[in-house]
């Protein structure tokens, strides 16, 4: 079943098939974030937090050329300190939500994706190139750092050397590059981005969203804890399940033999 939603979200369109939302990037030419986008991104991601039918958000760029180019640098042409907090924070909270989404998040990369263009990608859970793209954050070449994540979740996503070269040197990234250094996890045929995600999107559902839930807090959790401790979250976490339908209903049909119908709960 497919939805286009009658919401209003600045710069973003949203489309809803089955348990999969297609959040498409539309500001065209390249795609840059806007206060109003940005603001825009962080209101519908709480809306698909609240819809307890969608398990996993894809996120694309309109067109073949972009993804998305970042930030419109004319914003920041007459040095307003104003004008970069409060970019700075939308940015922060628009990925910080993103990144947080309780289902999984997919990037389809389908062009260039610069500065706040990629870092909108490494918010998100994995990540689909097409061949053709290209993946930046150059801000130091302009007198500029990202600022919306990327020094962080690069580092976390690639070696600490990639992210020197990519970030201190302001080398841009092609798909083959991409995959091999895994800033991306599979390089899609061009055009085929979206759908590629959107299997991966479809794999999702037949997890538990409560488990899936569960697992991402987990898996992120691994970033700046401890092992002692987060071993002593898992299992706690393990045995929270046991309060939830899915676990249940996740059981009983593996030994019915049937497949689960997942409730979200």
């Amino acid at each position: 079943m497919t939805s286009r939603s009658t919401a209003s979200y600045a710069g973003l369109a949203l489309e809803k098939r089955g348990h999969t939302a297609i959040v498409t990037l539309n500001n065209p030419p390249a795609h840059t974030w806007t206060l109003e986008s940005l603001s825009a991104l962080e209101h519908l991601v709480a809306d698909l937090d609240a819809d307890r039918a969608i398990y996993a958000l894809v996120i694309t760029g309109s067109g073949e050329k972009f993804f998305s180019a970042g930030a419109d640098l004319k914003l920041f042409a007459d040095g307003d300190k104003a004008m970069a907090r409060a970019m700075a924070r939308r940015f922060g909270a628009a990925f910080e939500a993103l990144a947080a989404f309780r289902g999984v998040s997919i990037a389809a990369i389908n062009g260039y994706a610069m500065g706040g263009g990629l870092e909108c990608a490494l918010a998100c859970d994995l990540r689909v190139a097409e061949p053709h793209a290209v993946l930046a954050l150059p801000e130091a070449s302009v007198g500029l750092l990202p600022c919306a994540g990327g020094t962080q979740w690069l580092s976390w996503t690639v070696s600490e050397s990639w992210a020197k070269r990519m970030i201190l040197l302001g080398e841009r990234v092609d798909a083959t590059t991409a995959l091999r250094i895994g800033l991306v996890d599979e390089i899609a045929e061009r055009g085929q981005g979206l759908e590629r995600a959107l299997v991966m999107a479809d794999s999702v559902a037949r997890q538990s969203p409560s488990a899936v839930r569960a697992c991402k807090a987990l898996i992120h959790a691994a970033r700046s804890g401890t092992p002692r401790t987060a071993l002593v979250t898992e299992r706690e976490a393990f045995v929270d399940l046991f309060e939830t339908e899915d676990q249940r209903e996740g059981v009983n049909a593996f030994l019915a033999k049937r497949t689960p119908v997942w409730r979200n709960g």
